[in-house]
């Protein structure tokens, strides 16, 4: 076929939503046959792709998605800040979250592998020339979700708890808070028992070492221990930390929230871009 259409070119971009040029080379190529020139298209922009593969991937954006029992954060790596923001990467994000849903990949390059996804992933790097992976992600079932993602995209937090409630709006806060606060620990059961001893023993020795405390008797340094292992738990843990946003909670830890809600942390997993 000497002659393409435009008609055939336009269809071809609304079909692809490639560049017309690249588009009426593939139809060309494909002697207009429309199903093949999808394939060369697809085909020259996953070379496109791979010849990226050297290039630092710093930017990038936190995605969450929630489908009844089951959720998933992933976090989607790219070249530039502009294209962390860009609408198109986003929808990537959003789609790569929504795979780990519904086929339950065991890792990363498993993920990567779907036929969905590397479609996807083709597709958006044919438009955006950038290389992209995902750097990580979690799935979550059972129970109640909520999610934060902060403005910028960067960072976010998927909480999981038991019970029944619907509480998007007070798990959403639970999210923000850890997003914001970053604690060392999610619930008094995750320090580590090495952690705790070793914490203890520091605060024994800081009020040992100070002269004031000699003459007290054993009762009050042990209130004194129990004050100081309780300041370092509200620093430290999440549910035992009093609610960020303070007018809305006043005096309220993220336990008692949750439990005036009827609901119990699970599990909670923050993602930043760019950090472990």
């Amino acid at each position: 076929m000497s002659q393409i259409s435009a008609a055939a070119v336009n269809e071809l971009r609304k079909r692809t939503d490639l560049p017309l040029m690249e588009c009426k080379k593939a139809l060309t190529e494909a002697n207009g046959d429309l199903d093949k020139a999808i394939d060369i298209l697809r085909a020259g922009f996953g070379k496109a792709m791979s010849k990226r593969e050297a290039n630092e991937t710093a930017e990038g954006r936190v995605a969450v998605k929630i489908a009844g029992d089951t959720a998933a954060i992933v976090e989607l790596r790219c070249e530039s800040a502009p294209t962390a923001k860009n609408e198109l990467f986003g929808k990537l994000a959003d789609d790569v979250a929504a795979a780990v849903i519904e086929h339950t990949p065991a890792d990363v390059a498993a993920l990567t592998a779907l036929p969905a996804v590397k479609t996807r992933f083709e597709e958006t790097v044919g438009l955006i020339r950038e290389k992209m992976v995902i750097h990580r992600f979690a799935r979550l079932t059972g129970g109640v979700f909520g999610f934060y993602v902060h403005h910028d995209l960067m960072s976010g937090a998927l909480v999981q708890c038991a019970g029944t409630a619907q509480a998007s709006e007070l798990l959403r806060d639970v999210g923000a808070h850890v997003v914001a606060l970053n604690p060392s620990y999610f619930k008094a059961d995750d320090i580590p028992a090495d952690a705790l001893a070793k914490e203890k023993a520091f605060i024994a020795q800081q009020i040992k070492d100070d002269p004031k405390n000699a003459s007290k008797p054993a009762n009050i340094i042990e209130k004194m221990s129990e004050g100081k292992l309780k300041t370092w738990m509200a620093e430290s843990v999440l549910t035992e930390q009093p609610m960020a946003n303070a007018a809305k909670y006043p005096n309220t830890t993220v336990a008692q929230a949750l439990q005036k809600a009827g609901l119990t942390l699970t599990k909670v997993v923050r993602y930043k871009v760019g950090s472990a």
